[in-house]
This record gives structure tokens, C-alpha cells and sequence, in this order.
């Protein structure tokens, strides 16, 4: 089969929707299939490349805007390059790009859409646009044959705009290596992830009144100073952190003896940084938005958004409660588990196959 992946971000841009694409190349090229990755092409790339993993990814001349995280962008010949390619089945995974969604909309062959963001996804006046472009992307996407959802909640709430059942899939965005979980515990709890305003930083931070433990939050983004304001205002300076960015080397021993991870996002779709959080077994404590809860399963305790007395409650039922917060650590490992590729790459690899079998 010839599988030819599109979205106009990938490495070295990384995020959700890159590791996604990296991961199913990689298992689709090693059973037997040729993958090609059609992307932007971003300052200091090569046009064109073999990645060692067995997959190939050709990047088109593009105009970028930086004024948000992922920019704006415009590729040429979008259109052009797929009928170059002549793929036996098409994934496309992005709604923000004109130049793509123009030239997808026109590409005649077999087509699939992952969805990985409910509709009208954000806050403020970010949701009000978001959910604009998704009223007028509904054109395009019913010109896909299938729709690849990257959870239930994601798939539910594209029922409920009228896409049927019978068009969808559900296939989780995974991982692809699990760490040795660690019995050394630290006392302190973490937050990892992009400072934004959907990640719901503030109430934790107000939650952190009523919490007798440090928190390190990790990351960076434009939430940054008003969260520092916040935390100095609340007098919290010797028991809130901010670490901004670390390293991978960092990141990995916070994330393996911390005594617990809370994620009090305002919406998730799916959540897979959660799931790699859980994989070294510990605790969650997460809001009960969005694909989170279908996330976090029995790994963890969630609490209704926006709430910072629910979030203390549950921070510190597990760390007052030794053996819960085993327990519960354990059962998040084991969740996490589920998120492996192996055990959902062959439905994928059954999807697009389909789709390609697929008579007009």
C-alpha cells in the first residue's frame, strides 16, 4: 500500500499530531508498506529526505507567519505533489491551513481525516474563531471517505454535528516506549505542559493554598508572567515553582518521583501527554473534561473544572493516603499500557486498507 501522510507541520516541529505521524510511519513501513510524509517545509530543512526509520518526507516550498505556536503557514503545490504521488489511501490531520484544506478538498483519491481536536476547540476568542474555521472546514471533511477520531469523546462529539457513526473510527494517538517505573519517590507534585490558558494553571495554583506540598510546574508559554504575578500575590513562592523549561534529562527524573501529576486542564481531546505521565507510574489528579476521564481510566482522581477546593481534596487524599496513592500509581501505569502502539496499529493499517478497497 501506498500511504502518503499530510500535514504541514512536521519534525523538527513537534507536538501531538507530529509524534502521532513519526510513530505510524515508522510501524507502517516496517510492515511492509511505502509511507511518504507530505509536509511545510521549515527554515533549515531538507526538501526532500529518507528518514532511518524507512519512511520518506518531502517538504513543499512554504510562507510562514509566526504570531501563534504552530505559525500560520502556506504551502505550494499541494495538490500537485499528491497527484505526483498517486497513494493508494491519503491521512490528512489538520483544519488551520488553507493551502491544504483547498487542495485536499479537490484531491480525488481515497481520502481519510484524522480528527485529533473536538470542534470549536480553545477559549475566549480563540474558541470563536476555532469554531468558525471548523463551521467551514465541515465541506472538506465530507469529502473524506473515513474519519480517524483520536478518541471517544472526540468521536461523540462529531455525532452530534451530524457526522454518522458508520464514517468514524476511534484509534488513539499512543506511545511508543514505556520508562522503568522508578521506586524512588520525591515530595513534591507536577505540572508539565505549554503555559496557556486552557490548561487551567490558575486554579491550581489557588488549589495550592490548601496543599502542605511543593508543586513544580514545568514548561513555557505566554501564561507564563501572569501565573509568576499570581503565585507572588498568593504569597505561594516557597511552595509553588515555576521551572520553565528542562531538559529531557530533568524532565525524566521529575517525572519519575514526583508523587503525583495534576492536570487541571478547562478541555483536553484526548490528553496523550497525561498518558505519558501516567507511564511512570504515578498518580493523576485531572479535570473531568473533555477525553480526559476516558484518559486517566483508573489511574488517577478527576474533579469538575475550575474548581480549586475539588483539586485540593484530591491532591491531598493521595498524599495523606500512602497506599491509595500506590495503588492508584500502579493502575495508572497500567492504563498508560493500553496506549501502545502495538496494540492499534493494525486497525489503523486495517482502516486505510479498507478505505483503499473501497469501491466507487
Amino acid at each position: 500500500m501506498r500511504f502518503v501522510d499530510v500535514n504541514p507541520f512536521f519534525y523538527p516541529f513537534k507536538g501531538g499530531i507530529e509524534h502521532r505521524m513519526h510513530d505510524t510511519a515508522r510501524l507502517l513501513a516496517q510492515r511492509g508498506h511505502d509511507v511518504t510524509i507530505l509536509t511545510g517545509r521549515l527554515p533549515g530543512t531538507e526538501e526532500e529526505e529518507i528518514a532511518k526509520e524507512g519512511y520518506r518526507i518531502i517538504r513543499l516550498e512554504s510562507r510562514l507567519i509566526n504570531v501563534y505556536n504552530p505559525p500560520i503557514i502556506s504551502s505550494k503545490g499541494v495538490l500537485e505533489a499528491l497527484g505526483s504521488l498517486d497513494a493508494d489511501v491519503v491521512n490528512y490531520n489538520y483544519r488551520w491551513a488553507p493551502s491544504y484544506n483547498k487542495d485536499l478538498a479537490r484531491y480525488e483519491g481515497k481520502k481519510v481525516f484524522t480528527y485529533h481536536n473536538t470542534w470549536g476547540e480553545g477559549m475566549g476568542w480563540q474558541a470563536k474563531l476555532s469554531e468558525m474555521n471548523d463551521n467551514r472546514f465541515r465541506r472538506t471533511l465530507d469529502t473524506f471517505d473515513h474519519i480517524i477520531c483520536v478518541s471517544r469523546f472526540v468521536q461523540k462529539d462529531l455525532a452530534t454535528r451530524g457526522v454518522p457513526a458508520e464514517r468514524t473510527s476511534m484509534i488513539p494517538s499512543c506511545l511508543s516506549s514505556f520508562p522503568k517505573v522508578s521506586s524512588e519517590e520525591g515530595d513534591f507534585i507536577l505540572s508539565l505542559g505549554r503555559l496557556v490558558r486552557t490548561k487551567g494553571l490558575t486554579y491550581l495554583i489557588d488549589a495550592m493554598e490548601d496543599v502542605d506540598c511543593r508543586l513544580y510546574i514545568c514548561g513555557k508559554g505566554p501564561e507564563h508572567k501572569r501565573l509568576s504575578k499570581q503565585i507572588s500575590d498568593r504569597g505561594l513562592e516557597d511552595k509553588v515553582v515555576m521551572k520553565g523549561y528542562v531538559t529531557e534529562e530533568e524532565k525524566y527524573k521529575l517525572m519519575s518521583t514526583c508523587k503525583a501529576f495534576v492536570v487541571p486542564s478547562l478541555w483536553e481531546s484526548l490528553g496523550l501527554a497525561t498518558v505519558e505521565l501516567m507511564s511512570y507510574g504515578r498518580p493523576v489528579v485531572s479535570s473531568d473534561v473533555g477525553g480526559l476521564p476516558e484518559t486517566v481510566g483508573e489511574g488517577g482522581l478527576t474533579v469538575p473544572p475550575k474548581d480549586p477546593a475539588a483539586l485540593a481534596d484530591a491532591i491531598n487524599r493521595l498524599l495523606l493516603n500512602d497506599d491509595l496513592r500506590r495503588d492508584t500509581g500502579r493502575r495508572a501505569r497500567a492504563h498508560a499500557e493500553t496506549y501502545d502502539w502495538k496494540y492499534h496499529i493494525e486497525r489503523l493499517e486495517n482502516i486505510l486498507e479498507m478505505v483503499c478497497n473501497k469501491r466507487e
